[in-house]
């Protein structure tokens, strides 16, 4: 499977299509014969994994706690709104309604490579978001670095 990466602006179509970019189909068809897992993040967009690199996720979030609050929620939300999707013949993805309505989707979005995976955002709403982390509104520098190696999700 290929790494993931880039930013790329798109459109969905009038059904909520989503066509990916040409550089990524024939790797995304290698790793899992284009079945993909569409979920949702906490910072309102999609989380979009090729089969293969969502098992590794999955298997980690049901290590987790179900008694610990967070952790609960944390599989809830990933787990819960997980739905199994593919490309078709034209590297199309269909974006279910809800997943759409839950991080804002409407025309224009925007996909960002995140290594293993893509997030989908709301074009304005991932502008926003960017320059409020680049005028420092994103982090308050008090928290902790996680722990690096758990950073597969």
């Amino acid at each position: 499977m290929g790494v993931f990466r880039g930013i790329t602006p798109l459109s969905l179509d009038a059904k909520g299509r989503l066509s990916m970019p040409v550089r990524y189909r024939q790797s995304l068809l290698d790793a899992a014969e284009g079945r993909l897992i569409l979920t949702v993040d906490i910072d309102r967009c999609l989380l979009l994994y090729p089969l293969l690199a969502w098992e590794d996720v999955e298997r980690k979030l049901l290590q987790l706690s179900s008694t610990h609050p967070r952790a609960r929620a944390l599989k809830r939300l990933l787990l819960g709104h997980a739905e199994e999707c593919g490309m078709d013949a034209s590297g199309r993805i269909l974006l279910p309604g809800p997943l759409r309505e839950f991080a804002h989707l409407d025309k224009r979005v925007v996909l960002v490579g995140q290594g293993n995976k893509f997030e989908i955002w709301d074009e304005p709403a991932w502008n926003t978001w960017r320059e409020m982390l680049l005028a420092g509104g994103g982090d308050d520098g008090n928290e902790p670095l996680p722990d690096l190696d758990s950073l597969a999700f």
